[in-house]
Formats: C-alpha cells, structure tokens, sequence
C-alpha cells in the first residue's frame, strides 16, 4: 500500500505514448520496440480493460504476429481484474459495516486507484470523484483531482483535463502545500502545452525546474527536454541565457540528450547552419515522436525557423541572399521561397531585391504601430457611435 503522500504513477502515461507510436505510421521504425513495452506494461498494470478497447477500436495497432499473445493476455488479466476488485468490494463492505469514516475512504481511493491502473475509463473517473466526495483532508483531495487530471491526459479528454486543473488551483488556494502546488505547475505548463499556449507553458516550466517532483506525469529527463524546447521558441535572448542555458537542471541533462544541448546552444551562439541541422533532428526524433508535441511540430518548425531569421536580420540593415544561404547552410532558392513567404504573411520585416540577390530590413517604428493601432481602433470606435446613433435617433 502506497504511503498517504505518495503519487502513484497511475495511470501509467507511457502506455500512452507507445499507443501513439504503435497508431503512427511514420513511426514504423519505432514500432517493435512499442509494440514488446505497450505488452509488458499492460500486463504489468493488470490493464484488460485498455487492452479490449485497443483490440476492439484498434486491432491494427497491435501487430499481427502479437495478436493472439494479446488476446490470451486479456483473458489472463481479467481474471486478476475480477478478483481484485471482489476483494476491494468486499474490503470496502466492511468498513462501511465495521469501521469509520477515514477506513471507508481508504477503501474508496484502493478501488478507485485499482481502476485507474487497469485502464477502466468511466469507472475510475467515476470511483475518483466518489472517493474525493468522501475524503476530508484537503491535501488527499488534490491528488485525487490532479489523478483525474492524468486520467484525462492519458486519453486525451479535455472535460476531464480541464474542470479538475481549475479544481485542483482552488484546493491548493484552500491548504494545499508546496509540492504540490509545485506539480500542479507541471499539470498545467502540460496543458498549455497541448493548448499551444508556449508563453504560458514556459513560464510555468522554468518555474518548475528546481521544484520538479511529478514523476508520476512525466520523466525529469522528459520535463526538462520540454523546457528547452518550449522556452527556445518563447524567451528573449537574455532570458533563454539566464533562465535556461545556465540552469544546472538543464545543463546536466543536454549531457545525456547531446541533441538538446546542440539545438539550444547553435541558436544561442548564431550558429544558424548547426542550428538547421539540429531543427531538423529535433523535429524527427523529439516532436513528431512526442505524443504530447507531434500535433504541434509543423507548427513549432515554422516559428522557430522565423526566430532564427529575425535573430539575424535584426544585427543588419541589409545581406545578400548568397551570404545568408551560406548561414543557415541552405540553397539560395531554399532562403528566398523560405523569406518570401514569411515576410508574404508579416512575419518578417525585410523586403527581397531578387535582382541584386539582396535582402534589406525594414524594422517598422514603435510608434508608427502604436498610431496604426490608435488609428485602427478609432475607426472601430466612431463606426459603433455611429451605429448607435442611428439606432436612438
């Protein structure tokens, strides 16, 4: 039995993530080595229930020479299902006959956690929320709340996520402690995250670093690979130095992950041909692989890319397409198709001379944005008067 503050890693999030790979065909390099951890996993957890909805909703995920593997395992699982959850029944029984208040929510939270392990959606939202209902200590009833919050991540459920994170900042405004308002951060910077919020996301990450405990959602390793990643796109030059490239959480860890280290500090250093290279094993091996970030890699790719363009246009009036291709250590045809169609869409403020092969900025005034947008918000203004008033006269 997991002592009273203990998180149990339920459900287990890398089952997951290996679901995911298994469900990408781009992945396909990836997929016996899932395949042999999704199994061992499920069968560790005792986790039938999930196993029946991969194999009714996703038979394919699974592959074929595991398949009838799969299916004896199901059978030999729900046995230890059932008789599990006779016994937590039958323990919960005679609290409710025989003891008090504290050892009928302990039996609630035994069962409730049982269903959580094995995968049982509905049933351990369900049997969470009850034993929340009966619990009293305000501290108990966070990690009830942030389990449901897992719940919801591991099967990418929103209503879930989102209701029990606010519920979850309420109890900790009541009495919660530091640790966990410590990971509740992580909950949250997680959620942003999945929300496309990176500002915010951020912020929440950098502040979690020295403070990181929630293993039970994510790896340290993990946690800090998303700092970097997240806060590479979203700091300012001098804060990525301060907040991230000196952090000792992170400079340890870019020892193990090299490729971290290399994305970081090529952007930081100006070295933008090391830094394209770097993008693009970052995008191969950490987004697209990440069920957390694929669904953002297209997009993260593209503002990073801006970031660095921005970074080095920023210390010149004017370059030459050849010295900018040599740079970033692309074709010239690559920098202009890639520089026209962001600055096409205002992302960038520089103007191509395609005659000369020269690239000028054009760094719009503080100003002149500030008057445009004054300008723009008049108009709005006195169009809304003037609609009033020919409402009341």
């Amino acid at each position: 039995m997991a002592g009273e503050d203990e998180i149990l890693p339920i459900p287990n999030l890398k089952v997951a993530q290996y679901t995911f790979t298994l469900s990408n065909p781009k992945l396909v390099h990836l997929h016996d080595e899932a395949a042999t951890n999704l199994l061992v996993a499920i069968e560790a957890d005792d986790m039938a229930p999930y196993l029946k909805l991969l194999l009714s909703q996703s038979p394919s995920i699974i592959p074929q020479r595991l398949t009838s593997n799969a299916r004896d395992l199901v059978e030999k699982l729900s046995g230890r299902n059932k008789a599990e959850l006779e016994a937590l029944e039958q323990k919960l029984k005679d609290a409710e006959e025989t003891e008090g208040e504290t050892e009928i929510s302990d039996a609630l939270r035994a069962k409730a956690s049982y269903l959580t392990k094995i995968g049982e959606k509905d049933a351990a939202a369900a049997a969470q929320t009850l034993a929340s209902s009966k619990t009293p200590g305000v501290g108990a009833r966070i990690d009830i709340t942030l389990t449901l919050v897992r719940i919801g991540f591991f099967f990418n459920d929103y209503k879930l996520i989102e209701p029990n994170i606010a519920a979850a900042e309420k109890l900790i405004e009541k009495g919660g402690d530091w640790d966990r308002l410590n990971r509740l951060k992580v909950y949250r910077a997680l959620k942003f995250i999945s929300l496309r919020d990176f500002k915010k996301a951020g912020e929440l990450l950098v502040d979690s670093l020295s403070t990181f405990t929630a293993t039970e959602l994510i790896d340290y390793n993990d946690f800090v690979g998303l700092a970097i990643i997240v806060n590479t796109l979203v700091q300012k030059r001098v804060d990525l130095k301060k907040k991230i490239i000196s952090s000792p959480e992170v400079t340890q860890v870019v020892l193990d992950v090299p490729l971290l280290g290399d994305f970081l500090m090529s952007l930081y250093n100006c070295h933008y041909a090391k830094f394209f290279a770097a993008l693009a094993s970052v995008e191969q091996e950490l987004l697209l692989t990440s069920r957390l970030l694929s669904p953002h890699a297209r997009y993260y790719v593209r503002e990073v890319r801006i970031l660095a363009y921005s970074q080095i246009l920023e210390s010149y009036r004017s370059l030459t397409l050849q010295s900018l291709s040599l740079s970033f250590g692309v074709s010239i045809d690559f920098i202009d198709r890639d520089l026209s169609h962001f600055i096409s869409s205002g992302r960038l403020n520089c103007t191509i001379d395609r005659v000369h092969g020269i690239v000028e900025t054009n760094r719009p005034s503080a100003k002149n944005a500030q008057y445009d947008t004054l300008v723009r918000q008049g108009d709005v203004l006195l169009n809304s008067i003037q609609r009033l008033s020919r409402v009341l006269y």
